[in-house]
């Protein structure tokens, strides 16, 4: 590996998409969505105290979701785009090697999402400064963003060399990223759906003129009954089909918004509660890794119930695994095979090339 024949390489694919005007196309449309959005979401923060936090989460989930839809577009093609245009051969004939030429064509793709990063980085200081954000939950949010950048780079300039055809690639590494964002939730809720176990119900209510009063409370003024137990009904018992989460919440691993949030520290409320999106989007992951009760007993009656409340998401989190660092191995395990793979469909001598395929 030569570094100054990748750089090279490097600046002879950034120089070709700096001359294209459909680049500064795409930078434009993408300063004006977030100029749109983070206008219309610092005006809602500005009336609802305490959402500073939503704020940030929502602008680095939004700019996650937008390099995601344009990725694909300027690495899809990176090396068939190059052998249709019967540039590839003349560069695979010099002293640059197989694997140099993948690389660089990835690290140019790599770098060239993460120009939308910097057209996005004003928007995001806006959302920092109305966020009050740890440094922490800014660094691990952003580093994940960047990797998820390279991610898709990797996976669109890997097909571009095991495919033929632009279209075809182009469009198999939104596939691609579909099936890693919505197909995982998709196979995630069918999978719950069909793994479900029973579970049995024994509760029993309050028959009386009202609920039971509480410690202190005048039954005249909150319309309750002092003994309620004297009007409870009898247990009754009935069984339903609940999702087993559990047994399928590793499909989720994968989605990179999972990833982004579960990897980013969760800012809690003094009470407990997550106080931004990446908490809640972990809090509902973790949350699907414990296993339904199959006995569930239930006494209304019982006044002590009432005051006592489930679990807080603080301890849920804390009894449960974090799983980012398995999706995002699964997203670079992806990302080095396709890569491979697309090295051993473009290195030279070729023994076979597929029909129609433009050499020179």
């Amino acid at each position: 590996m030569n570094l100054s024949r990748l750089g090279a390489l490097i600046r002879l694919e950034l120089t070709q998409r700096l001359r294209s005007v459909a680049w500064y196309v795409l930078l434009g449309v993408f300063a004006l969505i977030l100029l749109i959005v983070t206008g219309l979401a610092v005006a809602a923060a500005a009336l609802t105290a305490g959402s500073g936090g939503w704020l940030f989460s929502l602008q680095i989930f939004l700019v996650l979701l937008l390099v995601l839809l344009v990725s694909p577009t300027l690495s899809g093609n990176s090396v068939n785009g190059d052998r249709d245009a019967a540039t590839l051969a003349p560069m695979q004939v010099t002293l640059a090697t197989t694997g140099e030429i993948v690389l660089g064509k990835f690290l140019a793709a790599w770098i060239a999402g993460l120009a939308f990063l910097a057209v996005a980085l004003p928007f995001l200081v806006v959302a920092t400064l109305a966020g009050d954000m740890e440094p922490a939950t800014i660094g691990t949010s952003l580093a994940i963003l960047v990797l998820e950048v390279g991610v898709v780079a990797g996976i669109g300039v890997g097909l571009s060399a095991v495919i033929a055809r632009p279209l075809f690639s182009v469009a198999t590494t939104y596939l691609v990223v579909a099936a890693l964002t919505v197909g995982t939730l998709i196979a995630f809720g069918l999978g719950a759906v069909t793994s479900s176990v029973e579970v049995t119900v024994t509760e029993r209510y309050y028959a009386d003129a009202g609920p039971p009063c509480g410690p202190g409370e005048d039954p005249q003024e909150y319309g309750c009954v002092e003994e309620p137990l004297s009007g409870c009904s009898s247990w009754q018992s009935y069984t339903r089909e609940v999702p087993r989460t559990d047994h399928v919440w590793w499909i989720l691993a994968a989605n990179p918004f999972v990833v982004l949030a579960d990897a980013t520290p969760t800012n809690l409320s003094p009470d407990g509660y997550p106080q931004d999106l990446f908490g809640q989007i972990s809090w509902a992951v973790r949350s699907a890794q414990i296993a339904p009760e199959t006995d569930v007993r239930t006494d209304y009656c019982d006044t002590a119930m009432w005051q006592q409340g489930g679990p807080l998401p603080s301890e849920q989190m804390a009894g449960t695994a974090p799983s980012w660092f398995v999706g995002l191995a699964v997203q670079l395990a992806i990302t080095a095979g396709l890569l491979a793979w697309g090295w051993q469909r473009t290195r030279t001598p070729a023994r076979t090339l597929p029909p129609g395929t433009r050499i020179a």
